[in-house]
């Protein structure tokens, strides 16, 4: 049976014109090009060259054409499987990676920042969504907003703590107790994810506020404050930036701490691209607690 060895020296006869140059361009004998040529002919069943003898370059036959012509297409897929390889365990390979949209927000620029730099041929992919359940279904990684569930395995990044958002000057500054919030108007992300802890850790307390506005963007939740229609509870990640327009005030006793996780197949082996990624979150919630 041939191997890949066998058509590299197909190619090297055949592009060198006689088995002297050929051996010597691979390093070999000349014997041992004889002898790997005579093994591709065996499996091809006819002569692959025509040998004038003496001096004279040999000649490749019909048969020897259409075995060079398919070896050279094997070496090159060769050569690319090799390459692919290569390229995996630098890194330049794909990732696929589920998010939310505080973490798309704050964890996931420096994170993707950082995996550019270290492997500029890699493939990033990143889908937001917003659920209740975790689906790793064609995911590397995931963030997550709570532990592992079957199947699944978790390293937690942080906690993010929950504030009162509201207009300056609505609230006494400093902490506020949480039986100020029964009936009071709030906007608030959808009843799903963490946000149904908040509100069952409320309802247990007979704290029962007034929902005026739903929205899943952080955005329309702060502008909604800005405008007057209620205060929100939000976790503290999802205020960006200092706001004048907004005032942020603890409260106590403390509501749950969202907890944000990220999470992978249970018994999944890391390509060096994920392993990296999920280092580079590690890091970045490091540095937001710090900050």
């Amino acid at each position: 049976m041939y191997e890949l060895r066998h058509l590299a020296t197909l190619a090297a006869v055949a592009d060198e014109g006689t088995f002297g140059r050929a051996a010597h361009r691979l390093g070999y004998t000349q014997s041992s090009v004889s002898q790997q040529i005579a093994v591709l002919e065996k499996a091809a069943g006819g002569a692959l060259f025509d040998r004038p003898g003496g001096p004279k370059p040999v000649r490749i036959t019909q048969l020897g054409a259409v075995v060079l012509r398919h070896g050279r297409d094997l070496l090159r897929r060769a050569d690319e499987l090799a390459d692919g390889i290569e390229r995996f365990r630098a890194g330049d390979s794909r990732i696929d990676i589920g998010t939310f949209q505080t973490v798309s927000n704050t964890l996931l620029p420096p994170m993707i920042r950082e995996l550019r730099d270290a492997h500029p041929g890699c493939d990033i992919r990143l889908f937001e969504e917003e659920t209740d359940d975790p689906d790793l279904s064609g995911l590397d990684l995931m963030f997550f907003d709570g532990p592992a569930g079957d199947g699944l395995e978790d390293l937690k990044l942080l906690d993010d703590p929950y504030v009162l958002v509201a207009r300056p000057g609505d609230f006494p500054a400093g902490p506020v107790p949480l039986k100020t919030l029964h009936q009071l108007s709030l906007v608030a992300h959808p009843a799903i994810c963490h946000q149904v802890v908040v509100e069952d850790f409320l309802r247990t307390r007979d704290i029962h506020p007034r929902f005026v506005f739903r929205t899943e963007g952080n955005e329309a939740l702060l502008a909604m404050v800005r405008a007057g229609l209620g205060a929100a509870l939000a976790p503290r990640l999802a205020v960006l930036r200092d706001d004048p327009a907004l005032a942020l005030h603890d409260l106590t006793p403390e509501l749950p701490p969202r907890e944000i996780f990220l999470l992978w197949q249970a018994g999944r082996t890391h390509s060096p691209l994920a392993a990296h990624a999920i280092e580079l979150a590690r890091s970045a919630a490091a540095d937001l607690l710090i900050s």
